[in-house]
């Protein structure tokens, strides 16, 4: 089993603002440095709850950061949506992260949820899974085979091409929970994950079986897909002697082989 950590990117209740980019790039560092495996970030443009805005960071270009700020840490996105940006310009910054991490990217995709954010900033809310199915053809097609062409009604690729072409294999994550999106998973990726969770239980078990049925459906090894879960991680007041009252809360996303 491999232990990573999804660090923190929005602003708290209550708070003026997001953590500074210091404060998270000397948390992935000292993550790092304690001898943990990736480091995870999310992605949304903004919060906003009954009139109520909170900030965050844009992810990506966060992570493009801790890509020239840490060394051996795997870097990965839980998830970065496909609906906020072009798939073809995302399968090529996705290479060139890659490039400046020197190979540590684990490319996790979704469909986006948030339907505030969408809207605020413009973005269709409609058939979000359709969308999604769509840009994950035009990803895949660019990661794994250099070139794709492919026309929809959402778009038109003719002949667009990955160059340079990669130097290794960038492994692509999907996020799914119900059995369409379980299907394009076992269809186009190379890692699955499921979160959040307090402790795994069997709602966790029962959708590892539906991404097992998946694979099997179309003739793939179950054990070829690698399985991810984010568990929340609640930590105690101090002196106390029970962790179930702990305040504090982080996440982690664990690598289950």
């Amino acid at each position: 089993m491999r232990i990573g950590l999804s660090g923190q990117l929005h602003q708290d209740v209550g708070a003026a603002a997001p953590p500074p980019w210091a404060l998270i790039r000397d948390a992935a560092r000292r993550a790092e440095a304690a001898g943990l495996d990736s480091w995870w970030v999310y992605d949304h443009l903004l919060f906003r709850d009954r009139g109520t805005t909170t900030g965050i960071h844009e992810g990506w270009t966060i992570l493009a950061a801790l890509a020239a700020s840490t060394e051996r840490v795997a870097l990965g996105t839980l998830v970065l949506c496909t609906a906020l940006r072009n798939p073809g310009l995302l399968a090529k910054m996705a290479a060139t992260l890659d490039e400046v991490s020197g190979g540590r990217l684990v490319l996790g995709l979704g469909a986006g949820w948030n339907e505030p954010e969408f809207e605020a900033f413009g973005y269709p809310v409609d058939r979000r899974v359709t969308r999604f199915e769509d840009a994950v053809i035009v990803i895949h097609g660019l990661l794994r085979d250099g070139r794709v062409t492919h026309e929809s009604e959402f778009g038109r690729f003719v002949d667009a091409e990955r160059a340079p072409r990669a130097s290794r294999r960038i492994p692509i994550l999907i996020a799914s929970k119900k059995p369409r999106m379980h299907d394009l998973a076992a269809r186009c990726a190379d890692r699955w994950n499921a979160a959040w969770y307090g402790l795994p239980d069997d709602d966790l078990l029962a959708k590892i079986d539906g991404v097992h049925a998946a694979c099997e459906r179309i003739g793939r090894d179950p054990a070829t897909l690698e399985i991810s879960v984010g568990v929340s991680v609640r930590f105690p007041d101090p002196g106390s002697s029970n962790a179930d009252t702990g305040k504090g809360s982080g996440s982690s996303a664990h690598r289950l082989r």
